[in-house]
C-alpha cells in the first residue's frame, strides 16, 4: 500500500502509487495511494461533491457512489467524505476537512463512509457537523442511497461480509486511466494494520464481471485500468474453482484484446502465481512496472511485522523478474522507524533498495495505530523514525535520477494523463512538449529531465 497526505484532485489523474515523492502512512497491502490534504480529494462533477482520502481502491468506489448517488437524486446540497485509516493522522485529516465542509457549506448533508468510518463509526457520529455515517459495505449497496436509513449509524459486521460485487461505473471523471476492483479484504494480519477490520476478509470478483467491467471502460476509451484490490495476489482463493490472478488477467487479456495498457497495484512478493510469473515475460500488455509491499529489507524486523516474505524473497523476486522481462521497474511501500528496529536492522533496509535496485520508493515513518500489536511494541523515538524515513528517500531520489538517465533518446509509450503529464510503460512520469487530449497513447523521444521527470516529443512511426 502506498500513502501520502497529499492532494489527489479527483478531476485529474493521480500516478500508480499516488505520490512521487516520499510518503507517509501505514505501508500495509491495501493498494493505498494517497490520503489527500486537508481539503481531501474534491471531485467538481454534477450531483454530490465527493471528498475521497485514501487508496486506489477509495478512488474505484467513490465512482460507484457517484452513481449510486446521483440515481437516487442526491443532489450539489450534499457531501460525501470517503476516509481512510491507514493512521491516526490520516482519520484526523478527514475530521479537519468535514469540520470545513460544514464552515463552507453550512445547509449541506454531510456523509462520512470509508475505512475509519467503518472501525470508528463513534468519532464521526458525535461530530456536530456529520448527518450520516455509512460504513464500507452499506456504501456500495444501491439500496443504501435510494432509500436511506433514518439511523444516523449505518455500519454492520464486515467481517460477515462474503462477496465483493463488480460494479459496472461508467467511467472516471477527469481520469485518464481507470481502477478496477479485482479483490477486497486481507486474511492476513500484519501487526501494523487495521484495515482488515475496515475492509474485512479476502473476497474476489468473478472473472466474467471483471472483463465485463474492462470492456465497457475500453468502449469508452480508457487505454490504460489498473487492477486494485486490498490483497490482490490472494485474487480467487474464495471463489470457485479457486483462479489465481494470473490466471484471472490472462483470461481478462483474451477476453478483451483492445485493451491496450493494463498495471497492477501493489503485491506481495511471495505471491505472484506461476500464471502471473509467464504474464510478466511475456505480455507486452501488462505494463512492466511490478510495486512490491516489501516494508522492511531486515528479517527479524519482517518477522515482527508478521510478512509473509523475508529479505531474501524479495531479492530472488526482483531477479526473477529482471530474467524474464528485462527492463521491468519496481517500486516499494517501506516503512521506517517500526518498533524495536535497530540501526543495523535499518542499514539492511537502506541497502535491499540499491540491492534489488528499486526505483519508486513510498517511505512511510512508522505511525502508531491504536488496536494494533505493532502499537504495544517498544517503539522506536519520532525523530529517529524520521531521519531514517529521510535516509531512505535520499535513497530513493538517487535512484530515480539513474532510472530516468537511462530513457534519454529511448521511445517510450505515455498515456497522456493532464495535457502535457503522462507516464511511460514503466511508470517513469513524463512531461511532453505540448498539450494533448486526456487519456491519448502517443509514442513519444525521450529528450531530457526536468526537476526529476522525462521530457519528451511525440513520434510518428
Amino acid at each position: 500500500m502506498e500513502n501520502e497526505i497529499i492532494d489527489i484532485k479527483i478531476t485529474s489523474d493521480v500516478n500508480e502509487s499516488g505520490a512521487a515523492a516520499a510518503t507517509k502512512g501505514c505501508g500495509g497491502d491495501c493498494g493505498c495511494a494517497s490520503a489527500a490534504d486537508d481539503t481531501g480529494a474534491h471531485d467538481a462533477g454534477a450531483g454530490p461533491e465527493i471528498i475521497t482520502f485514501g487508496c486506489r481502491l477509495n478512488i474505484y468506489e467513490s465512482e460507484v457512489m457517484r452513481t449510486h448517488a446521483a440515481n437516487a437524486g442526491l443532489g450539489e446540497d450534499a457531501i460525501i467524505v470517503n476516509t481512510c485509516a491507514v493512521t491516526s493522522t490520516a482519520e484526523a485529516q478527514a475530521r479537519k476537512a468535514i469540520r470545513k465542509a460544514r464552515r463552507k457549506n453550512p445547509n449541506a448533508k454531510i456523509i462520512v463512509t470509508g475505512c475509519s468510518a467503518q472501525v470508528n463509526p463513534d468519532m464521526y457520529s458525535q461530530m456536530d457537523e456529520v448527518d450520516r455515517v455509512i460504513g464500507n459495505d452499506e456504501k456500495l449497496k444501491v439500496q443504501t442511497w435510494i432509500d436511506p436509513s433514518d439511523a444516523k449509524v449505518s455500519v454492520n459486521d464486515i467481517m460477515a461480509v462474503e462477496e465483493t460485487a463488480g460494479h459496472l461505473i461508467e467511467g472516471f471523471d477527469g481520469h485518464a486511466r481507470a481502477f478496477i476492483q479485482v479483490q477486497n479484504g486481507c486474511n492476513h494480519r500484519c501487526t501494523f494494520c487495521i484495515i482488515p477490520y475496515g475492509r474485512g476478509n479476502s473476497r474476489s470478483v468473478p472473472i466474467g464481471e471483471i472483463a465485463q467491467q474492462v470492456r465497457k471502460l475500453v468502449d469508452r476509451g480508457y487505454k490504460e485500468i489498473v487492477f486494485t484490490g486490498v490483497d490482490v495476489t490472494d485474487y480467487g482463493l474464495d471463489l470457485p474453482g479457486k483462479p489465481t490472478l494470473g490466471q484471472m488477467i490472462r483470461r481478462v487479456l483474451a477476453l478483451v484484446p483492445e485493451l491496450p495498457r493494463l498495471r497492477l497495484s501493489s503485491i506481495d512478493p511471495v505471491e505472484i502465481d506461476e500464471d502471473l510469473w509467464t504474464l510478466i515475460a511475456e505480455e507486452p500488455r501488462l505494463m512492466p512496472h511490478l510495486h512490491l509491499s516489501l516494508q522492511a529489507g531486515d528479517d527479524m524486523v519482517l518477522k515482527r511485522m508478521k510478512r509473509r516474505h523475508l529479505r531474501q524473497d524479495v531479492i530472488d523476486c526482483c531477479k526473477r523478474a529482471r530474467k524474464l522481462r528485462p527492463d521491468v521497474a519496481f517500486g516499494a511501500d517501506i516503512i521506517a522507524g517500526f518498533p524495536t528496529e535497530t540501526d543495523a536492522m535499518f542499514q539492511n533496509t537502506l541497502d535491499i533498495v540499491e540491492e534489488c535496485d528499486l526505483t519508486f520508493l513510498h517511505v512511510f515513518p512508522y505511525s502508531e495505530r491504536e488496536g494494533t500489536p505493532a502499537a504495544r511494541m517498544p517503539q522506536v523515538q519520532h525523530a529517529v523514525r524520521t531521519e531514517r524515513a529521510a535516509k531512505l528517500r535520499e535513497a530513493g531520489e538517487n535512484q530515480l535520477s539513474k532510472f530516468l538517465r537511462n530513457h534519454i533518446n529511448k521511445t517510450r509509450q505515455v498515456v497522456v494523463e493532464k495535457e502535457k503529464y503522462g507516464h511511460t510503460e514503466h511508470f517513469a512520469p513524463v512531461v511532453l512538449d505540448k498539450a494533448y487530449d486526456a487519456g491519448a497513447l502517443l509514442t513519444v523521444r525521450v529528450t531530457g529531465i526536468e526537476n526529476n521527470k522525462l521530457t519528451a516529443t511525440e513520434i510518428w512511426e
